[in-house]
């Protein structure tokens, strides 16, 4: 926070306010803000984000010690207690206008701190981390989701291969070093703008977490076969998918959102890849998947889901999430994997995903779906798919990543096979 000046401060305190409404997703939300807000320079941006990200993560925590829910008082709080800014530096940075506030905060006492406020996370998730995971495991998990996370590409390796972008890119200067898994991951020290860089207008590169690609790695999809991506959103892993199969066979991009697919399709045409196929469905029970019942060799189901694996880029979700919404969620990732399930041909691998950390999304819905096909699919151990070094990341049979251990997004994949 070197950069910081009266006018960041100003517009991350609106920035702030504007998330903390939680109408939106809180990167729609600062997009839009930015757009509206252009008298901000490409310098400045940065700290506006990561300032009124830090509050939303954050939130109890800086409202319980500050004794405020005001967006003036919660991005003075963070800047000192998170960002470790002196009270007398803020008050040499931001003016006088500021300093009545900052008596305020800082003459306050609080009151001990319960683990969930410590940790800002609503207490039913709390409840639930601690129940599946015991408090200091779970007491690890929530620290981690406090933190920024990792900034990841994907390298297109049928463009270039990854030694030669990351020479490249640190000949610009950049911190860049392999991804500690992923064997076609970049991890950078820091965000940066990448969306006009000719690395990733020409398609060598997109950003996309090293959790997704080690997904990716499980599916196995290899040169000729017919894959589905069922559940496809804006592409990114189908575009990985596409590059493993080296644009050869057919890879169907299923979702039910127009407005994903529509944001595929730069992505793809980036890409270079000529065997993918976007189709927009109706539902996970759409007649227009009967004709492919039976025949695909790997179907990736990244099911729709809490999203609590991914507090450090998204910390919104936790507070717009509801206790009450997650059996029907449940209902609903059953349904998607008993559908898609029926697409994989005998021997063909399904590969059930998600990035969330409770067993009810997970290990739960794997044990019902085999429950009630018994017969017709088995569960496969994934570690007679991943290579060696990748084992350390898995609760065999299935694969978990986590942010606390793993440094990526958390996740959950397991393989099941038809029989």
């Amino acid at each position: 926070m070197n950069e910081l000046s009266p006018k960041v401060f100003e517009a991350a305190i609106e920035a702030t306010e504007s998330l903390l409404k939680f109408s939106h997703p809180a990167d729609k939300s600062l997009s839009y803000f930015f757009r509206t807000h252009r008298e901000l320079g490409s310098k400045e941006r940065p700290l506006v984000a990561d300032l009124a990200y830090s509050v939303i993560r954050n939130k109890t925590y800086l409202e319980k010690i500050s004794n405020s829910q005001d967006p003036e008082s919660l991005c003075l709080i963070a800047l000192n207690k998170i960002f470790g800014i002196s009270w007398k530096h803020l008050r040499s940075k931001l003016g006088n206008q500021h300093n009545s506030e900052i008596d305020n905060i800082s003459a306050f006492v609080a009151s001990p701190l319960s683990p969930s406020e410590r940790f800002s996370l609503p207490e039913w998730i709390w409840e639930k981390l601690v129940s599946q995971y015991g408090e200091e495991r779970a007491s690890e998990l929530a620290r981690s989701m406090l933190s920024k996370a990792s900034f990841d590409l994907r390298v297109n390796e049928l463009k270039r291969p990854r030694s030669e972008i990351l020479s490249a890119l640190a000949a610009e200067g950049l911190e860049v070093s392999p991804t500690p898994i992923s064997k076609t991951g970049i991890r950078l020290s820091s965000n940066v703008g990448l969306q006009k860089h000719p690395l990733f207008l020409d398609g060598s590169i997109e950003v996309q977490d090293e959790g997704s690609q080690i997904l990716v790695d499980l599916v196995g999809a290899k040169r000729g076969q017919m894959v589905v991506d069922f559940c496809a959103g804006a592409g990114g892993k189908t575009l990985a998918l596409g590059s493993d199969m080296r644009s050869t066979g057919r890879l169907y991009a299923f979702d039910i959102s127009a407005k994903r697919l529509e944001r595929f399709k730069p992505r793809l045409k980036r890409s270079g890849l000529s065997n993918v196929h976007p189709q927009l469905i109706g539902s996970a029970k759409d007649p227009r998947l009967q004709r492919l019942h039976g025949k695909i060799d790997r179907v990736l189901i990244d099911a729709p889901c809490t999203g609590l694996g991914t507090l450090r880029r998204n910390p919104d979700i936790k507070w717009r999430q509801k206790k009450e919404d997650l059996a029907a969620l449940c209902d609903t990732q059953l349904s998607i994997l008993g559908e898609a399930s029926k697409l994989a041909k005998i021997g063909g691998r399904i590969v059930y995903a998600t990035c969330s950390l409770l067993r009810e999304e997970n290990e739960q819905v794997i044990e019902k779906f085999l429950s009630a096909h018994q017969g017709r699919y088995q569960l496969v151990d994934v570690s007679t798919i991943l290579s060696h070094d990748q084992l350390t990341l898995s609760n065999l049979p299935y694969l978990t990543l986590s942010p606390d251990i793993h440094d990526c997004d958390g996740f959950f994949a397991a393989v099941i096979e038809a029989i």
